[in-house]
């Protein structure tokens, strides 16, 4: 097939995304495919008509544009099928305020949040004691996220997601395992435990993209009730948010309260990333998780329409 492998992009993750493309169009190619590259940062105008020359989009976009489900409405609009979620439930789960409301409706639990879309007042402190966790409400690989021992602490880690022009998700910092679990079709793949290594104390931007930033066991070492429920809650994230293809869902265990944290839409497809990780596990080469993104790809495009959310 002519594949349209669409990486970069401009966010803060968009070295990241670059990295991943390397891998994928290697691997397009070992399948037999053609592959073009077209990155939205150069050449956004193009992306019309590069697909009308195509039989398939490859997506490796993180943060907007890409998770936020610009590029898959504009390839719906042209009827080019893609791998993963289509714009809506896109779109609800790069919002992590979105999607936690969606969470707590469907009764899968998550941490209590305050959404910040704007700085807030000096006098403003949070429903919840500190430490407190501070992350952008869309971006993701860890960028701009980190704990706050206290008010004065949280002030300043707001700063830069404002500066950034998005908006803040305030949590309680929590001390706990960090677990996450992938979805692909339908099933879920074995979940993975995270030990980072950096002195951050939690998964952040340098143990997750640093050859050795952390111990990532999977499947995990952990009782098989749990990996049930990690399991459960995953695909039952996915469902919610009206996901199709894949999906890969963050969680840390406080305790026996296993809270969700956050669902990716477009996991992170680098030579260290968790998606490759747990596929291998499953028994899955990289080019053999790349052919069933693009059967169910295929597939979801044959539908002709976005699965509806459950």
């Amino acid at each position: 097939m002519r594949i349209l492998l669409i990486a970069g992009g401009w966010s803060s993750e968009r070295e990241v995304a670059l990295s991943g493309a390397q891998k994928i169009r290697q691997s397009l190619l070992n399948l037999g495919h053609e592959v073009r590259f077209l990155d939205p940062a150069e050449a956004f105008d193009d992306i019309a008509a590069a697909a009308a020359e195509a039989d398939f989009a490859f997506i490796n976009l993180h943060g907007a544009p890409g998770e936020d489900g610009l590029i898959q409405a504009m390839l719906d609009a042209v009827r080019l099928p893609y791998q993963g979620s289509g714009p809506a439930g896109s779109f609800l789960a790069l919002s992590k305020a979105a999607a936690k409301q969606i969470y707590r409706a469907r009764g899968l639990a998550t941490l209590p949040w305050e959404f910040l879309p704007a700085p807030p007042d000096p006098t403003f402190s949070p429903r919840f004691e500190p430490p407190y966790f501070v992350k952008p409400n869309l971006g993701g690989s860890s960028v701009h996220a980190g704990p706050a021992a206290d008010r004065q602490a949280l002030f300043a880690a707001l700063a830069p997601i404002f500066r950034s022009g998005d908006a803040a998700i305030v949590e309680p910092a929590v001390t706990g395992m960090e677990l996450t679990c992938a979805v692909l079709g339908e099933t879920p793949l074995p979940p993975i435990l995270i030990r980072p290594k950096s002195g951050s104390g939690f998964f952040d931007y340098t143990a997750k993209y640093a050859p050795d930033g952390a111990d990532e066991l999977c499947p995990a070492p952990v009782s098989p009730e749990l990996i049930h429920r990690l399991e459960e809650t995953a695909l039952a994230a996915h469902r919610a948010l009206g996901l199709t293809g894949y999906s890969r869902s963050d969680f840390i265990l406080s305790g026996t309260d296993l809270f969700l944290l956050e669902t990716n839409t477009l996991p992170g497809m680098t030579p260290t990333s968790l998606l490759p990780r747990a596929a291998a596990a499953a028994g899955m080469s990289f080019e053999d998780l790349l052919a069933r993104l693009i059967e169910l790809g295929m597939a979801r495009g044959r539908h002709g329409h976005e699965h509806s959310v459950s």
